[in-house]
């Protein structure tokens, strides 16, 4: 009690000072903030909802006067699901690989560190590389290769998270099937990821929310068109660039579209964020 610093008044006043004076900073940055945020939402709600109608589900674009995106929605459904399937499997194997059996080789480090560089690489040039690559070869712009360039840039956040995922999983686990006399394959499939399965589902909802919205690497690959098309290895239609074509079009039918077909795709993204968060929440209440 003897030996306790007795701190002088001033600099207890000028600590407080300090703190009124920083908190209110940080109360300015978060309103200026979230006034922008939800200005932007407001107005693309507003517009979007001007251009919301059953043709823009029901017929396909062309007639700037008398057309919808069928075809952009259809498109983009091909194009997602394709990045799925190739984005989802490679992803939460080679997370599997790092975690489980390169966690300390000097092979993981590296691959580690590339996946940490993929995850801010500018989509822009993943585009421009899967054009390079399969765009020129092919002699045209197809789905294929859109749905290649989205899933180089889904991997790194499925890697990642299922690596985390893993990592997270006790040894002890593993330790304790291997006493048992499990192989290391089985040890993984059968006790390893049933444990971080909620986490890898988050890491893939998550990386669905980061492509869904994606439009450069398209510009690339898949390009675009006006019409209906299932062909993958021909120009498909893509939301996120026929709201970019639409939205710079002189036709005001066709801004109202793209203003739609943006809200849309905001509730998309918004709705795999809060699912990706009540997944989370759901493996803590387990």
């Amino acid at each position: 009690m003897g030996n306790r610093e007795i701190i002088p008044k001033s600099v207890l006043v000028r600590r407080k000072l300090f703190n009124i004076i920083f908190l209110s900073l940080n109360w300015l940055a978060v309103g200026i903030g979230l006034s922008i945020l939800f200005w932007v939402l407001g107005y693309l709600t507003v517009k979007g909802i001007q251009g919301l109608n059953i043709d823009l589900f029901t017929k396909v674009g062309g007639d700037p006067n008398d057309g919808g995106l069928l075809h952009a929605f259809v498109g983009h459904a091909i194009i997602s699901a394709l990045t799925v399937l190739i984005g989802v499997p490679v992803g939460i194997l080679i997370g599997i690989y790092l975690s489980e059996y390169a966690r300390y080789s000097r092979l993981g480090r590296f691959l580690s560190d590339v996946s940490d560089i993929m995850l801010a690489a500018p989509s822009i040039v993943i585009g421009v590389f899967v054009y390079i690559v399969l765009v020129k070869p092919l002699g045209n712009f197809n789905a294929l290769a859109g749905a290649v360039a989205l899933a180089i840039l889904m991997i790194p956040v499925i890697l990642k998270t299922t690596q985390n995922m893993l990592l997270l999983v006790p040894d002890t686990l593993r330790e304790a099937a291997i006493a048992l006399g499990a192989p290391k394959w089985k040890v993984i499939l059968s006790v390893v990821l049933p444990a971080a399965r909620f986490g890898i589902l988050t890491g893939i909802i998550l990386g669905i929310a980061r492509i869904i919205g994606e439009t450069a690497p398209l510009l690339f690959t898949s390009f675009n068109n006006n019409f209906l098309s299932f062909n993958i290895f021909k120009p498909m239609a893509s939301l996120t660039v026929t709201i970019y074509q639409y939205a710079l079009s002189p036709f005001p039918n066709w801004q109202k579209q793209a203003f739609a077909a943006a809200l849309i795709l905001t509730l998309l993204v918004l709705f795999a964020t809060l699912l990706a968060k009540f997944v989370i929440a759901r493996r803590y209440r387990v």
